[in-house]
Parts: C-alpha cells; structure tokens; sequence
C-alpha cells in the first residue's frame, strides 16, 4: 500500500515538511495523531481551508488520528496579514464563529472508530493563562531574532503601519497550541497552509525546547491558477464553503467552469479520485475538451463533498434547466434565485408583453427586434418556445420567488421578476 506521505505528494498537496524521511517513517509505523488549526476570523471557512480539510481526511482514511483545532483564542488575536492590521472582533462574535467552524469542519471527519477525529478549541488552555506563567514557561523558549525574520513581520516592521504586540505574540499562541496538543493528546504532527511555514516551526522548535521531542510539520501549496492569477471566484474573492455566503449552486458552476489547464491539478487536490480515475479524466481533457467530462466530475464531487448529494444534485438539475434540458419547476426557489443571479434582469408584471420583456432585459434590442425573434422561433419563456408575437406572462409563469426565465436563442438568458 502507498505511503500516505507519497499519495499525498503525488496529488500535490505537499510543500514543505520538516523532515521528510522521518515523517514518512512516523507515518508508516503509525497511527499518528496530527492536528490543524483553522481561526475563526469569519463566519465561514473558504477554499483554501478545504485544502487543509482534504488532507486532514486522506490522513483519517490512512488511518491517522485527527485534532481539528478551532481558535477560540488564536481568533480573537488573528495571524498577522502582509499588510494592515486586523480588526479585532468582539468576543461574542468569534464565539459564534467557532460554533459555524466546527459544525463545518464536522463533515469531513469520522469521529467513530479506532482512529475517531476530535473537535478542540485553544481557548481551553489559552483563555485562563496568567500572563506571567505565559511569559515564563513559553515565552522564554522564543527568540526575538528568529521571530522578527519571519516575512510577514519583517515585511509589517519595514512598512508605515509596522505591528503591534498583539499580532507580533500570535506565532507563540500557535506555538503553544502544538505544544499543548503534544502533551494532552499525544499529537506529534502538524498539518497547514505553505503561508503558516513560520507558525508551524514555532511549534516544532517551541516541543524540542521545552519537552526534548521531535515532531513534524508539513504544508500544502498556496493554491493558484495555471495563469498565475488568485484562486478564487474573482480576483482575491473567496469560494466560501457555508451556503448562506455561497450558495451550492455558485459553488458548483465556480467548479464546473475551471479551466482545461488547471481542472486535472484540482481534481488530485480536491477530490478522492483514484490515480486511474484521474489519468482517465487528463485524457478525456485532451481528446474531447468540449465535453468537459473532468469539469464536470470535478464539480460534483467537490460540491458533495461540501454540501452534500441533494444540494449538488439540485445544483445539477438546475444548471441543466437554465438551458432547457430540466424542469425548471423542480428546482427549490432558493437554488433558483441563486442560479439567475448574474443575469440580465427587468422588473415586470402580470400581463406585460413577452416581446416587451425582452426588450427590457436587453436580449434584444428594441420591440420590434424582439417581435421579429418571436416570429423566428427563437424566444423562450422558462424554456418553452413562445410562437405569438403578442403574448404576455401571465402569475401562473412566476417561478420560485417570482421569475421568469428568458431566453434568446439556445445561450442567451435573462430574468424578469414579477411585481404586483
């Protein structure tokens, strides 16, 4: 059987490790008890933490022991940015935000069995630490040269803003975090980000001073696409992975539309697909790239994986209506209302005139071009064809929250809500 270490690596979900000998002996010799932290700095987590989540899984299914840290206290202090400090929150709100964290992470973990993941919160052992045993039991063992050399400080001390000892401190907490892990569950691997290299070392070297034993670290690669631009369903912008800030449906179409260059990558990392499974979907990416088999499977693994099969399959059923291959009327209203967001929109009414809706989404341009469509065959309401250049929407069209679907041609779409 592979090596998780090298299933890992040949899916590319391995950047850095401390020493990757070692790790791989630990992991072989097994179970390892490995944990990542995910901070509580917004009501949701987001694509680059299902990249951490992936691999805290593969590690479980391998049969390693899972901790799925969620800071209660690293949350309330935030990891330093490149530039600008955090806003702090207020805690009442990260208390929130740790309770959203940890009903999401739940759903990539099994905790029954042999090897059964468990939830922790740094806030247990953080919330109530003086700060003179702080200061004395862990602060002793850092030294400010090392701390001031990592690139996010370095680059916050050289700027007009610098950093403040809140942020400065936060490398200890997480430090801290390991080393508390290593003593109340065992834990001897750390799991993160490629940007939190500098926090996992603090840990390793926080365990070796402090209890004279060795542990590892490994990271994963920053995610970016083949063009070198941000992951991301806009420039900078989040894939979040609660529905309430992304809903499945968005969530499915971000997937289904990757690139041919970047689609094979994304199902090693995102996905539980067999090597053969994969090889099979690069080739289909090179002989038949119109048919986007590998988007396709990539989109519906991923938003089950994150979902679950109703919400993809409504996310399915509801990309293929749009076009006129489903039902529209199955599709729930909340699914709906997200599928048309984007679209060309008007207001309209009962009794108003298709060709004048038309007009008014800008599918065409002008009544008269939008009678002329009518009369071609090539005007649609919720995908059925519209023969009477006269005709109007009626309430018994109105769908979900009170859309109507138009459509020009076999891709053109707009949507007009129905008022009073």
């Amino acid at each position: 059987m592979t090596n998780v270490l090298d299933e890992l690596m040949w899916r590319g979900l391995v950047a850095q490790t401390t020493d990757v000998d070692a790790l791989r002996a630990a992991l072989d010799d097994g179970p390892v008890t490995y944990y990542c932290g995910f901070d509580p700095t917004a009501a949701s987590l987001h694509h680059g933490h299902l990249v951490q989540l992936v691999v805290l899984r593969h590690l479980q299914l391998a049969g390693h022991k899972p901790l799925a840290l969620v800071g209660g206290a690293t949350g309330l202090i935030g990891d330093p940015r490149m530039s600008g400090e955090r806003v702090l929150n207020d805690p009442a709100t990260v208390a929130e935000w740790v309770d959203r964290l940890r009903t999401q992470i739940s759903g990539f973990l099994s905790f029954e069995g042999e090897n059964a993941a468990q939830m922790v919160n740094n806030l247990d052992w953080a919330g109530d630490l003086r700060a003179l045993d702080f200061l004395r039991d862990v602060g002793k063992h850092f030294r400010l040269g090392t701390m001031l050399a990592k690139e996010t400080v370095a680059r916050r001390l050289n700027s007009d803003e610098g950093i403040s000892f809140t942020e400065f401190s936060y490398q200890i907490l997480q430090g801290m975090d390991f080393l508390e892990l290593n003593r109340r569950h065992g834990c001897t691997l750390q799991t993160g980000g490629n940007d939190q290299w500098g926090n996992l070392l603090a840990g390793v070297e926080l365990i070796r001073k402090a209890d004279k034993r060795p542990v590892h670290a490994l990271t994963t690669p920053l995610i970016t696409k083949a063009d070198g631009t941000k992951f991301g369903k806009s420039e900078g912008g989040a894939v979040w992975l609660a529905p309430d800030m992304m809903s499945p449906y968005a969530f499915y179409q971000f997937w289904v539309n990757a690139d041919d260059a970047d689609v094979v990558g994304w199902l090693k990392i995102f996905t539980f697909r067999t090597r053969e499974e994969i090889d099979e979907l690069a080739a289909a990416v090179q002989d038949r790239p119109q048919a986007r088999e590998a988007q396709r499977v990539l989109a519906a693994d991923v938003t089950t994986l994150v979902h679950g099969a109703e919400a993809t399959a409504q996310a399915i059923a509801a990309s293929q209506a749009l076009f006129g291959r489903g039902d529209l009327a199955s599709i729930d209203a909340a699914t709906l209302a997200s599928a048309v967001v984007g679209l060309p929109s008007a207001e309209g009414k009962a009794g108003d005139q298709v060709a004048d809706l038309l007009a008014a989404t800008g599918l065409v341009q002008g009544r008269n071009a939008a009678r002329r469509a009518i009369a071609e065959g090539g005007a649609y309401v919720n995908n059925a064809k519209v023969t009477d250049q006269d005709a109007v929407v009626s309430a018994a069209d109105a769908l979900g929250d009170g859309y109507v679907l138009l459509r020009r041609g076999k891709r053109h779409l707009a949507v007009v809500r129905l008022g009073a």
